[in-house]
């Protein structure tokens, strides 16, 4: 690469680090603003595809595999009647990496910080600020509270779904879920297997293997269970005692699990959104991550797509001069992007609605369909991230030095 550039990430969660940690390794001088004190992660479990395991790999986390657990399958089955609905496989040689987020975020971090990038903690970006010819550089600063901070070639915006620099207006969905951690336990459920259970479409409980958090020894897992995106409230009035006989009685090998729940503080909900940016680029702005699009998580995708944008956004820098490497990542990303968000439109209401028609669908011609071949390798791809080339016009070309495996989508708001 000819020029090594000033950047500026905003956010240092998933995507913000695996971009600081990619694109110090490829030589650029990279700072990284969040807003708090000491940055830290968000949330219980998530599962890193083979694509985005990739990713982690180029940027130097690979202290993320010694914490993760290996997923080699995901199930589901209908409450009621027992039927097997969800049965996904990795196949041969691949599995999904289940981690715990402050165990991701730990791997990120370190990797961020040995590759040379800065981290200021206690910088609340507010806005951004583009003066001078993009092709010239150095035109780029963030805007903080009374302050301004650069300058930079790029600011890239990775501050998440809140984020003040996207112009982003996603559709929120209609249903969230409450996750919380607890210590693996004896149980007869496999430990290499994201385990759901549904009735209908308006319950759903679920158990993912994380592994374990650095420094301390015991497997844990991830419990979710779906609800409304306004029934956080209902939820912990109705207490913990009538949640757990509910979810017992859908599904009795998920008792174990529940002792481990002593504290309704234990669970934090989540609310999810759907929309991408037409664009996710502008004049020296990038935005990646959640920052650029959303989705439900039901195709476990929303870590990888932070973790491929920022990758993407590396190659481009690498492959291009600092004027056409944003547009080479929007286009680039743009495939990828638009294919998966479609799938989680379409699947997303199958298993989080109150609609009573969808889940007959899915159990009674759907599901039986995903044993036909091709179905079940075709299904397997979707999962594992590589459906279509996750970096689209860029896999064409040759890696440079610390890129990796790339598709993307205008700064104005909408799906």
């Amino acid at each position: 690469m000819a020029r090594r550039y000033g950047i500026g990430i905003a956010g240092a969660g998933i995507g913000g680090l695996a971009a600081a940690a990619l694109l110090a390794r490829d030589g650029h001088e990279v700072t990284v603003l969040d807003r708090f004190a000491r940055p830290a992660p968000v949330g219980s479990g998530l599962v890193i595809q083979p694509v985005g395991q990739a990713v982690l790999r180029a940027a130097g986390a690979g202290a993320a595999f010694d914490h993760g657990a290996r997923i080699a399958r995901l199930h589901g089955h209908e409450a009621t009647t027992g039927r097997t609905v969800l049965d996904v496989a990795y196949g041969p040689g691949r599995h999904g990496l289940a981690i715990h987020r402050a165990a991701l975020f730990e791997a990120l971090l370190e990797a961020a910080r040995a590759a040379g990038a800065r981290i200021v903690p206690g910088a609340e970006v507010t806005g951004a600020e583009v003066t001078g010819a993009e092709t010239t550089g150095r035109g780029a600063r963030f805007l903080l509270a009374g302050d301004r901070f650069g300058p930079f070639d790029l600011v890239v915006d990775a501050a998440g779904a809140n984020s003040p620099l996207s112009p982003l207006v996603a559709r929120p969905l209609s249903y969230g879920a409450i996750w919380g951690t607890v210590r693996w336990p004896q149980t007869a459920l496999p430990p290499d297997r994201l385990s759901q259970c549904y009735r209908r479409a308006d319950r759903m409980i679920g158990v993912l293997p994380v592994g374990r958090l650095p420094g301390t020894d015991g497997a844990l897992a991830a419990i979710f269970w779906s609800l409304p995106r306004d029934g956080e409230a209902e939820w912990r009035a109705g207490g913990l005692a009538a949640w757990k006989d509910e979810a017992r009685a859908l599904w009795p090998a998920i008792a174990p699990f529940l002792d481990g729940v002593t504290d309704a503080g234990q669970m934090t909900m989540a609310r999810y959104s759907h929309g991408s940016l037409r664009r996710p680029c502008g004049a020296g702005v990038v935005h990646i991550g959640d920052a650029a699009h959303r989705a439900s998580p039901q195709l476990g995708q929303g870590a990888n797509m932070a973790l491929l944008d920022a990758a993407a956004l590396t190659r481009a820098l690498a492959l291009h001069p600092l004027d056409a490497a944003p547009r080479a990542y929007a286009l680039a990303r743009r495939w990828h992007v638009a294919a998966y968000q479609a799938m989680s439109a379409l699947f997303t209401p199958q298993y989080q609605s109150d609609s009573r028609a969808l889940p007959v669908l899915r159990d009674r011609v759907l599901a039986p369909l995903t044993g036909v071949p091709p179905l079940p390798r075709l299904l397997s791809r979707l999962v594992a991230g590589d459906l279509l080339p996750p970096l689209g016009s860029l896999s064409a070309h040759r890696d440079p030095p610390a890129a990796m495996p790339a598709r993307a989508a205008d700064p104005r708001g909408g799906r």
